[in-house]
């Protein structure tokens, strides 16, 4: 499964032919600066909540690629007013399965509203369950006890979860949301990108390594395989 960082917490997976994207912050973010916006391509893109910081680009994108979005119902019904009428909305705890595989809205603490103040709607994170592989993407959160349920009934290949402090969960908390999720394979996200959220990167991989576990700080722009 191919997997792209573009930067905080954008990232685009592969799965069975569909490229999906997260969250879309990139023009607005300095150290994105390299990544071109306008060759991004998008089949569905997944947005966690409403903060600047995870939807800069999506109505850019979305007119642009056509590509369907996913999200709760207050942030599917705010981009219908825009124009973008290819959406499908959610709720936590509820499941939709799509032509890649099966989407899982699940709870995320933090908040959520729109750049103009309004409403979003709660935040979420999303569960992706494929042929390929299963994976956990958190969004903003807090370390929360729900997240031993994901752990209870998915067998994850991997996860995403922010580590940055301040805004979400730190290092710390990271690594026992790990052991929550019964995952050992997770991808670092909502860091660096501004001062509040700087990590320093050899002591949150060696924590992560200490607790048995692979944290994997990608650079922006960076493709791997997972």
């Amino acid at each position: 499964m191919q997997f792209t960082f573009y930067g905080h917490a954008c990232f685009a997976v592969e799965v069975e032919g569909k490229k999906l994207l997260f969250d879309p912050f990139i023009s607005p973010n300095e150290k994105a600066s390299a990544i071109n916006v306008d060759e991004i391509e998008a089949d569905y893109i997944l947005i966690s909540h409403g903060h600047e910081d995870h939807i800069a680009d999506v109505e850019s994108i979305a007119k642009r690629t056509g590509a369907k979005l996913i999200s709760n119902f207050e942030i599917i019904s705010w981009y219908g007013k825009k124009g973008i009428e290819n959406g499908h909305p959610m709720n936590h705890g509820g499941s939709w399965e799509f032509d890649f595989g099966t989407v899982k809205y699940v709870n995320a603490v933090h908040t959520s509203s729109f750049p103009d103040g309004s409403y979003a709607g709660n935040p979420g994170g999303f569960i992706i369950t494929s042929k390929e592989k299963t994976f956990y993407y958190a969004g903003d959160t807090a370390l929360t006890m729900d997240m031993k349920l994901i752990g209870e009934y998915e067998k994850l290949d991997f996860a995403v979860l922010p580590i940055g402090d301040n805004f979400t969960m730190g290092i710390k908390d990271a690594v026992i949301a790990a052991d929550f999720i019964q995952c050992t394979k997770i991808v670092g996200i909502h860091y660096d990108t501004f001062g509040y959220i700087e990590i320093d990167h050899t002591k949150a991989v060696n924590d992560f390594k200490a607790g048995g576990k692979e944290l994997m700080l990608l650079e922006i722009g960076e493709t791997i395989e997972l």
